[in-house]
């Protein structure tokens, strides 16, 4: 289902941009780092301003190339905002498991993702630093809980492990996929004026392994 790490020559169908949003030093850009290259720097610095990365993958035999975006989480940096989520799809709001201010946070970043985003964006919710287990002080119930509630899909990610860290990418970007897909079957229709026959055939992508199952609500959880 997914490519290799960097971008090939091959004909780009779809330029997807998701963006990370957190509080400073929950992992966001270890997140990407993992999901771009492959790698993981014990001494990671702050991100200054905004950063993004991109790798192209393959989803339902269309090349998809993921364009992520990085911003610092320190307040002094919310000015970036209206220009960092312009054209975003996607989003990854990300706490870090041992810090319950970071979760206690999201709310917050919540509020603003839906205030200067589509209103369609596809959002998932990513508790970090999950092997850190003895430190833990947020428990997976009350972050499902909240994306339950929310709506949000969820995972937890182990940068340093690599846990999680490519299903969590690749919920995000199939289920953009699917709508994006899922609009072109809709305009297909229009025009056709509802003949089944004079429509393009379109394959719908379903979550893989280990990837997350929507829940009733519209999106949710998967421990």
């Amino acid at each position: 289902m997914a490519g290799g790490y960097g971008d090939s020559s091959q004909k780009i169908d779809y330029v997807f941009k998701v963006v990370l949003i957190g509080d400073s030093a929950v992992g966001k850009s270890q997140i990407l780092a993992r999901f771009a290259r492959d790698e993981f720097s014990l001494d990671s610095k702050a991100t200054i301003g905004v950063e993004f990365q991109t790798r192209t993958l393959n989803i339902q035999h269309k090349s998809v190339k993921a364009q992520i975006w990085d911003t610092a989480g320190q307040e002094r940096y919310r000015a970036v905002t209206s220009a960092y989520y312009r054209g975003a799809v996607g989003a990854m709001l990300v706490y870090d498991i041992t810090k319950r201010q970071t979760f206690d946070h999201i709310p917050r970043w919540l509020q603003e993702l839906r205030g200067q985003a589509d209103k369609n964006i596809v959002i998932i919710l990513l508790g970090n630093k999950n092997d850190l287990e003895d430190e833990r002080a947020v428990s997976t119930e009350d972050a499902k809980e909240f994306a339950q509630q929310e709506g949000l899909f969820f995972l937890e990610t182990s940068a340093l492990q690599a846990t999680n860290v490519e299903d969590a990418f690749m919920t995000v970007l199939t289920e953009i996929f699917n709508i994006v897909n899922k609009k072109t079957l809709v305009a297909s229709e229009d025009q056709s004026n509802g003949n089944p026959a004079l429509l393009t055939s379109k394959q719908i992508l379903v979550p893989g392994p280990g990837q997350v199952v929507p829940a009733k609500k519209g999106m949710c959880c998967s421990s």
